[in-house]
């Protein structure tokens, strides 16, 4: 069995995408910093900085849990990479990587209004990542695994969730899988079929492959065949 793979140019020239246009959207990155406050006058400046901020900061000094109301923290997304399984790119380093990670911060904020940052790291040691988003913790509320390569991924996501107190998620295999399963239940229904009598292909046994599997046989799915370079 052979699979046709249609290269990120054959993707481009269907789109109908010149280089010139998405060279000129990404210059300078295309993320931006804005104040949910007024900065208009001197009052506005001693409100946000000092010395108003200060009566806040002394506040969650001897409360932390106000850093939760009274900072971004709680509401704000790391969206981490190292680099390593990039979109079909494969191992392009951190740098190469955050174009990709920037996007994903403005897909967050453009469709759930949510804020969040890119992270890339100049380490593929588990123990490096995790060691420096538990250092961080402070600063987010929770944690957007990107592009992170398997198997690596599996045992940085699980040990993750047992060190930071917030949300963690492998987006290439959760959000993937979301996906998977939300258009196969609407295929299903619309086809008058049941999840539990369709008998279901997954072409790649990466992280988002092994996750879709995962998903979909809890879901309720009983035969699946999962595929890698070597076959079934």
């Amino acid at each position: 069995m052979s699979v046709e793979t249609i290269t990120p140019e054959q993707n481009l020239t269907a789109l109908a995408l010149s280089e010139e246009e998405i060279f000129t959207a990404h210059e300078g990155g295309k993320l931006s910093v804005s104040s949910t406050v007024p900065l208009l006058n001197k009052r506005d400046l001693s409100i946000a900085y000092t010395p108003g901020v200060a009566e806040v900061s002394r506040a969650i000094h001897a409360n932390p849990e106000l850093a939760r109301t009274h900072t971004w923290a709680e509401r704000l997304v790391v969206v981490v990479s190292d680099g390593t399984a990039v979109l079909g790119l494969g191992d392009i380093g951190p740098s190469a990587s955050l174009p990709v990670m920037e996007g994903k911060s403005a897909l967050f904020k453009a469709f759930g209004d949510l804020d969040s940052i890119p992270l890339v790291l100049n380490t593929t040691n588990v123990d490096e990542i995790i060691e420096t988003l538990v250092r961080l913790r402070p600063s987010f509320g929770a944690v957007n695994l990107e592009d992170i390569s398997a198997p690596r991924c599996f045992e940085l996501e699980e040990r993750l969730i047992e060190a930071l107190d917030c949300p963690v998620m492998h987006d290439d295999q959760h959000g993937t899988a979301v996906v998977v399963l939300a258009a196969l239940t609407n295929a299903a229904k619309v086809t008058g079929r049941e999840l539990e009598g369709l008998k279901v292909v997954v072409s790649g046994a990466g992280a988002a492959g092994i996750a879709v599997s995962e998903i979909l046989l809890t879901a309720g799915v009983k035969d699946v065949v999962l595929l890698d370079s070597k076959g079934i």
